[in-house]
């Protein structure tokens, strides 16, 4: 079962480790498999039918899969609910995160890059939550946003010089690879390193990033070692010439005696490409999408940002909602909402339907800045893996369509965008604008 940051190829040894068939849920051979990029390659109006389906389900659908030298049948859970997916989330001593990014098990080779806290249980997470808090929470929103509007005025000039084109990779890759590119003291000329080795890991079926599909585990393999090369590097340079960059603070000592070592500092280095990086550009990548589609909404945003830039931002991160998916296992035979689990099941929250379902979100597949609570799971539920980051993506969105709409008014996407070939990354790998 092959995949990237959110599935790898892996073999028996390793999947039988990972699964144990679970009883007592809705089943049905017929469904697809949820996971498979395949699924979401599907028109979305096919997506958004079964979905809700699954959500008109008293308890969460278990889907069967088969797999490449596996002999056996195994499946996971298809938790789709907003209130199933909070449930599960507010109770990690229940629900190990655990391989949280992969659709199986990660080979023995990626254990040095993926071993960070999103795919960690306490104390080891919030050990690491802790430390890396002070250089990313909110505490330095300020200091971030001063680099975020720097950093969005230049991607705008560079724009308007260059003209209509693509905007992925200029405009909405540039914004969150430039800010934390900045705060951690990389230079600019290596930002096509981490946006090529970033579509490395995420896109690995995807044709266009790897041609063939039997090299998409070697290619993940090489990019996660070459962007731990990398920040190995720059650990090393900071700990011999410390400055006020990030990585320097942390690799140095903390008031309270604690330290990221090598591998914790590689692990977060890559979550940080993956998960900031990714999650930032794909949602400014929509946002355009949903502004070009919804021109009384974008008119509604020019006519007063302040007022209105709250809401829009939190609309574009529920209806682009990023990241697809995260995974959880069950630690113990347990109930959660009328539903028995057992200990060893496979749980698979899919944030897309949490955040299109009905009973939390009236009219959900209307975009719509004006609307009211949107307590959506675009960053996770409730519990201990609500996204560290999240502020800094807000803030870089709000940021650059600040800048953006001041600037070019006009903006918007020709064409329809092309989607990353991916089950756990909602991404746009193309897309054109003009102005």
């Amino acid at each position: 079962m092959p995949g990237g940051f959110g599935g790898l190829t892996v073999g028996p040894d390793n999947a039988k480790r990972d699964i144990m068939p679970l009883t007592g849920s809705t089943s049905s051979a017929t469904l697809p498999d949820l996971v498979d990029p395949s699924f979401w390659a599907r028109p979305y109006d096919e997506r958004v039918a079964l979905f809700e389906e699954l959500r008109s389900l008293p308890h969460p659908a278990f889907i069967q899969q088969s797999m490449p030298g596996v002999p056996w049948a195994f499946g996971y859970n298809a938790v789709v609910k907003y209130a199933d997916i909070a449930e599960v989330s507010r109770r990690p001593q229940d629900f190990s995160s655990k391989g949280a990014t992969s659709i199986v098990g990660m080979p023995p080779e990626l254990d040095e890059y993926y071993g960070s806290m999103i795919n960690m249980d306490n104390p080891e997470h919030s050990r690491l939550r802790r430390i890396v808090s002070s250089s990313f929470g909110r505490n330095m929103v300020p200091e971030f946003q001063a680099v975020a509007t720097r950093t969005a005025r230049r991607i705008i000039r560079e724009l308007i010089a260059r003209g209509p084109g693509d905007f992925v990779r200029p405009v909405a890759a540039e914004m969150p690879i430039a800010v934390l590119g900045d705060m951690m003291g990389i230079p600019e000329e290596d930002h096509d390193f981490l946006y090529e080795r970033s579509n490395m890991i995420v896109g690995p079926l995807d044709p266009d990033i790897v041609p063939d599909r039997a090299d998409s585990e070697r290619a993940v393999i090489e990019a996660s070692q070459e962007l731990g090369d990398y920040i190995a590097r720059l650990r090393a340079d900071r700990i011999a010439r410390p400055c006020g960059d990030v990585i320097t603070k942390l690799v140095q000592v903390q008031a309270d005696g604690e330290q990221l070592t090598r591998q914790e500092l590689v692990s977060f280095f890559i979550l940080l490409v993956i998960a900031g990086m990714e999650t930032t550009r794909n949602a400014i990548s929509h946002a355009l999408v949903l502004l070009t589609d919804h021109p009384e909404q974008k008119e509604l945003l020019l006519s007063d940002f302040d007022t209105y830039a709250k809401g829009a931002v939190e609309e574009i991160l529920r209806v682009s909602t990023p990241i697809n998916w995260m995974r959880r296992v069950a630690t113990r035979d347990c109930d959660m909402n009328g539903h028995r689990f057992r200990k060893g099941d496979r749980i698979f929250l899919f944030y897309w339907s949490g955040n299109r379902d009905e009973s939390v979100f009236p009219d959900p597949y209307r975009f719509d800045i004006t609307r009211g609570s949107n307590a959506h799971v675009t960053f996770g539920a409730v519990g201990p893996h609500v996204c560290l980051g999240a502020h800094l993506a807000r803030m870089e969105i709000t940021v650059l369509y600040r800048e953006l709409l001041a600037a070019l008014p006009e903006i918007r996407a020709v064409g329809r965008p092309r989607r990353l070939d991916s089950s756990f990354i909602e991404g746009i790998k193309q897309l054109r604008c003009t102005f």
